[in-house]
């Protein structure tokens, strides 16, 4: 849990001291909703992707039922495997929630723990087309 929250601390403090006085500080992303409609998103490079849902007023149904606590696996989303790749390594709590989360692919991450990155202009996140909230 400690690993967590110093982790999270860690990536939002980094992004904000190095991205705040940046006046470009978005990025274009891809969401593919429940229903496989591609959406356009603008996310604050720093932020977390559901955040991103959140900012954008996304009409994902239960998306991110917890707010962003690692309390449940409404906001997985799918990557293909490169971009996958250069993430960091999901934390246990991350883990374990994920193994509740509907459609589980070698690729799932919680969007509440992608934080968004410069690199990360144009990439895609596909939401799957259930959801499994066992809050």
């Amino acid at each position: 849990m400690y690993r967590l929250i110093i982790r999270s601390i860690f990536n939002q403090n980094l992004f904000l001291k190095r991205y705040s006085s940046n006046s470009n500080n978005y990025i274009n992303v891809t969401i593919i909703d429940r229903d496989e409609k591609l959406i356009n998103a603008k996310a604050k490079i720093g932020s977390n992707m559901l955040d991103v849902v959140l900012d954008n007023k996304l009409d994902i149904d239960g998306f991110g039922a917890c707010e962003g606590t690692l309390a449940c696996s409404t906001c997985h989303v799918v990557l293909d495997s490169e971009n996958y790749k250069t993430l960091p390594e999901p934390v246990e709590e991350e883990n374990d929630m994920l193994d509740l989360a509907f459609g589980l692919t070698p690729t799932s991450r919680l969007a509440c723990q992608i934080i968004v990155e410069p690199r990360m202009k144009d990439w895609v996140f596909v939401v799957p087309k259930d959801v499994n909230d066992q809050r």
